[in-house]
């Protein structure tokens, strides 16, 4: 079975936010000055992501992205992997992480069946990976790449968010370093869900309207058919199908603002 917009976009992708929360403080992603973390309890549960998951696949989705805030944050993160992995109909499992974890998880979610993970790395300037991170630790990161290439993980996409401020040495420091370890580098422009800023990834295919293939699922439980709009739907609320049948009907043929979401740590970006 195969799903379509009213486009006649082919939908097969599901991005699924697990957490808003992140050992981060990100000035692109959560807003430092006011953090609001959705309450536990308005959280989707595993189970609840899992149910959503073994209903949509049939349909057509065949490639899943857990992404967060910082996915490995969240309690149960590899049980919760190995249930996914066997949901028969997935074809392309992968994560987008931070990477300070990465170095504890990688055989762990590698044994579990994760292939392909995406890994946030913006400079391999240490002190202005700090600053960016707020006090994250570009070391450790490193070492959890290091970690993911000698488990097997491939391929291994790093995304590096640019602004006015990136420079051209950082550039080629990350164009470099990723050469030399086989990584596969992507730049995204940095993004602003309230003015609606965003463009195609360098070396990568979101941000492209034409041919978006995604569909979201919020932390708290929201399917969204476009990151830069404010169409959702609660699946706690609705019958599965009745969601899905609605995003697939308001799907918008490119994005606009987001004035509901304020932060992308609860939509992964």
């Amino acid at each position: 079975m195969c799903l379509y917009d009213s486009f006649n976009r082919k939908i097969d992708y599901l991005r699924i936010s697990i957490t808003d929360r992140c050992n981060y403080r990100c000035r692109y992603c959560i807003n430092t000055q006011v953090v609001e973390f959705i309450p536990y309890e308005k959280i989707l549960r595993y189970e609840e992501i899992i149910d959503f998951v073994k209903f949509v696949v049939p349909y057509g989705i065949e490639k899943i992205k857990i992404t967060g805030g910082e996915p490995l944050v969240r309690k149960g993160i590899i049980d919760f992997i190995k249930k996914i992995a066997l949901i028969r109909g997935i074809k392309d499992l992968s994560m987008t992480t931070n990477g300070f974890y990465l170095e504890e998880f990688a055989e762990k979610l590698y044994n579990a069946g994760l292939r392909r993970i995406n890994v946030s790395l913006d400079t391999l300037d240490y002190d202005k990976y700090k600053e960016i991170t707020l006090n994250g630790d570009l070391n450790k990161v490193l070492k959890g790449i290091e970690k993911a290439i000698k488990v097997g993980f491939n391929p291994i996409k790093i995304n590096s968010v640019i602004d006015d401020k990136t420079t051209i040495y950082e550039i080629e420091n990350l164009e470099k370093y990723c050469y030399n370890n086989g990584l596969q580098l992507r730049f995204i422009k940095r993004m602003d869900l309230k003015h609606g800023l965003f463009s195609k990834v360098i070396n990568g295919e979101g941000g492209n309207c034409a041919t978006c293939n995604r569909l979201r699922l919020t932390s708290d439980g929201y399917l969204m058919p476009c990151l830069f709009n404010d169409i959702r739907i609660n699946i706690r609320e609705h019958p599965y199908s009745y969601c899905l049948d609605f995003v697939l009907k308001n799907k918008p043929l490119k994005g606009t603002f987001n004035q509901v979401i304020k932060s992308f740590n609860s939509i992964g970006g």
